[in-house]
């Protein structure tokens, strides 16, 4: 996360008088405009995943011959920039659909109050058990009403290169924790002399996805489903202590430094790669020469008997508050998100995982991968999903948990520091910045 991200969330958190305005546009704005043409609406998304949804379109305006859609790519970051000031000017300029993270989708729904639309007026409540479990908790406000509907799920999977398993006579049906990986990990460096894993050790720049994945296995975050603040909590510690048994068996490399991953990837240097979904294409097209040599497990869990499930990331579609469209646009949502051909036609234009459960029964993710040695690799992630996973509440204040915990992560694996400790300390100090409770 960049000092660029923190700042929007600053803009977010300084929009108070921005989001009262917005709650009164707001009011009424769900009419159409009667016009002797077609009801025009317009989508914001950015770079596949907006030509995935205008490979929708062309169906959706066959079936509903009144609307005419309009999905333009406004790129990312420069979306965040775009929703975030349309909202604090009371939903002026914003597209009738707008494309939201699961980063930023509670801080709208907190910080701006009636800047998306309540689409369990519009219908939305029907497909609450459509998608994969995890992802109505966030999408549903404190009023109940449902502000997005789920688009991308990303489960999380454990890459690991086979030939290095292999060579050090590790079974990968015998990992079951991560501390049976950890033990892995010293024999695979015995025999071939890779690390287990990397990641930015001084924390230059932050890199707490493997923070983030120990403690959502164990249905932990920053904020528990309440807001309160669970930095410090037992699960936060379990994580940051395998964290801090990686890097003191030395199988942790320090990946600090522009393109130094990609580099130790590229060379072999890597024996796992704990990745969601969207990773099984980007290894398969960023490293074509290490075909047949990587294969995808179901994650192991932190503690014996654990899930071992887990979502890490997701993304949505929400109706603008301020939208003149909301019926049509709620249409085109409903259409593009919840029919399984239309789901599947985006995923393959564009790599977006599909929330909806019934697109999963389609050949495709039954397929082998020639990369992967022809294993089924997008089965592993449905299994991922059907066992089942907690929700994450990443809130407003995300951009604030992610430096601290970040600088957290530095003084446990650069100064030694003991990670209960490291973590009481700084749970405190984000609960004084946001003005969080404990939990």
């Amino acid at each position: 996360m960049t000092d660029f991200t923190m700042s929007r969330r600053d803009l977010m958190r300084f929009a108070a008088a921005g989001a009262v305005m917005l709650g009164a546009s707001a009011c009424g704005a769900g009419e159409e405009k009667a016009s002797g043409g077609p009801t025009k609406i317009t989508v914001w998304s950015w770079t596949t995943a907006a030509e995935a949804l205008r490979g929708v379109v062309p169906d959706f305006e066959r079936d509903n011959p009144g609307i005419k859609v309009d999905v333009q790519d406004v790129g990312n970051p420069a979306i965040w920039d775009k929703i975030t000031v349309g909202m604090a000017a009371g939903g002026k300029g914003l597209a009738d659909v707008l494309h939201i993270g699961v980063d930023y989708l509670p801080g709208y729904m907190e910080k701006f109050p009636g800047g998306l639309a309540n689409l369990s007026k519009l219908g939305a409540d029907k497909h609450k058990d459509a998608f994969s479990k995890g992802l109505w908790p966030t999408v549903t406000g404190k009023d109940g009403g449902a502000y997005a509907m789920p688009w991308e799920v990303n489960p999380l999977g454990l890459f690991y290169r086979d030939d290095y398993f292999d060579k050090a006579g590790v079974d990968p049906e015998s990992i079951a924790t991560w501390a049976d990986l950890i033990e892995a990990g010293k024999k695979i460096k015995a025999s071939t002399g890779v690390f287990l894993t990397g990641l930015n050790k001084p924390g230059t720049s932050p890199d707490m996805d493997l923070f983030q994945n120990l403690m959502q296995l164990q249905g932990a975050f920053y904020f528990n489903m309440e807001g309160k603040v669970t930095l410090g909590s037992p699960q936060a510690v379990q994580a940051m202590t395998i964290i801090k048994q990686l890097n003191d068996a030395g199988l942790l490399a320090d990946t600090a430094g522009e393109g130094t991953w990609k580099r130790m990837m590229g060379e072999g240097k890597f024996a796992i790669a704990p990745f969601p979904a969207w990773a099984a294409e980007y290894l398969a097209s960023k490293f074509p020469d290490q075909k047949s040599k990587w294969r995808v497990m179901v994650p192991p869990a932190v503690t014996a008997g654990g899930s071992r499930s887990a979502i890490v990331n997701s993304t949505f579609l929400s109706v603008a508050g301020s939208s003149k469209n909301q019926a049509a646009a709620w249409k085109f949502v409903e259409y593009a998100l919840t029919k399984p051909d239309a789901m599947n036609k985006m995923f393959k234009a564009g790599g977006v995982f599909p929330a909806l459960t019934a697109a999963h029964s389609a050949p495709t993710y039954t397929e082998g991968w020639p990369f992967y040695g022809d294993q089924p690799v997008l089965k592993t992630f449905v299994d991922v999903l059907n066992q089942g996973a907690d929700a994450t509440n990443f809130t407003g204040d995300y951009a604030k948990a992610l430096k601290i915990a970040s600088d957290a992560q530095t003084k446990v694996l650069i100064k030694g520091g003991d990670p209960a400790a490291v973590l009481k300390e700084a749970a405190g100090l984000l609960a004084q910045q946001t003005g969080r409770q404990q939990a």
